[in-house]
């Protein structure tokens, strides 16, 4: 394989890897150049070697957040436990179906969530609700299965929707709904990563230098948010749901 195109998929890799940390979003960026600059593989063992810098880059930028933010483990535990097989399945029966026809469903998603969060300024901006441990545990086992499923079974803008989750059901702010995302966001990929390697998936020669990248990427992401705040993560979650609908109008109207 030609050196300038490992090169490419590095610099994607290490894009993405910056975007994720913040508020999520990054495989907008790495999927289409991985799709694009790999062409005569199969979709299913580029999306299963582009898993592994997913991975890379989550675990850099968690660590990040776990120094900073204070975690609610038991509840975290519960959500990652949950997630992996989850993922597992979603990666499992796309192995099988084509995903294309939850895309129109997720396009009216995203521009719903986009006008609910433009309109409403105080949105993640601060904790905002108390849950008894019940509730929270419920929600929390919802989450963690629905958007684990997704993860494995579609992917792009796992992150944002983990966020949004956070936020409108569990109560956090941006911060900690990013922080936490980046934990549940690590148990998924690892199941998804546990499946492809079970089909032998991953080219291991184009993911390991692009983990690498991804890694770096995600570490100044996760120490920028965290030093400018939820203002600036609102915001940056905003453009990153602008991406995340033009990418699937273009499925959705153009493919």
């Amino acid at each position: 394989m030609e050196s300038y195109i490992i090169i490419l998929l590095c610099l994607a890799a290490f894009a993405a890897g910056f975007i994720d940390a913040i508020v999520g979003g990054g495989g907008l960026i790495q999927t289409p150049m991985g799709l694009i600059l790999l062409p005569n593989l199969p979709v299913s063992t580029v999306i299963g070697t582009l898993k592994l810098p997913a991975f890379s880059g989550t675990a850099f930028a968690a660590f990040q957040y776990l120094k900073k933010v204070v975690i609610q483990w038991k509840l975290l535990l519960i959500m990652m436990f949950l997630a992996v097989p989850s993922a597992f399945l979603g990666s499992a029966i796309l192995t099988y179906v084509s995903n294309d026809f939850m895309k129109p469903l997720l396009l009216v998603v995203l521009s719903l969530l986009l006008i609910y969060t433009y309109a409403k300024k105080n949105f993640g901006q601060h904790v905002a609700k108390e849950h008894s441990d019940k509730t929270q545990i419920l929600y929390a086992v919802v989450i963690s299965i629905i958007v684990g499923f997704y993860d494995g079974f579609i992917g792009p803008g796992t992150g944002s929707f983990l966020v949004v989750a956070f936020i409108a059901l569990m109560g956090f702010d941006f911060l900690h709904a990013s922080a936490n995302a980046k934990m549940v966001n690590l148990a998924t990929n690892f199941g998804s990563i546990c499946l492809f390697i079970s089909k032998g998936k991953i080219i291991w020669a184009i993911a390991l230098p692009m983990a690498a990248s991804n890694a770096l990427g995600g570490w100044m992401g996760a120490k920028l948010a965290i030093n400018k705040g939820n203002g600036f993560i609102r915001i940056f979650f905003l453009v990153v749901v602008i991406g995340t609908l033009i990418r699937f109008a273009y499925d959705v109207f153009y493919k």
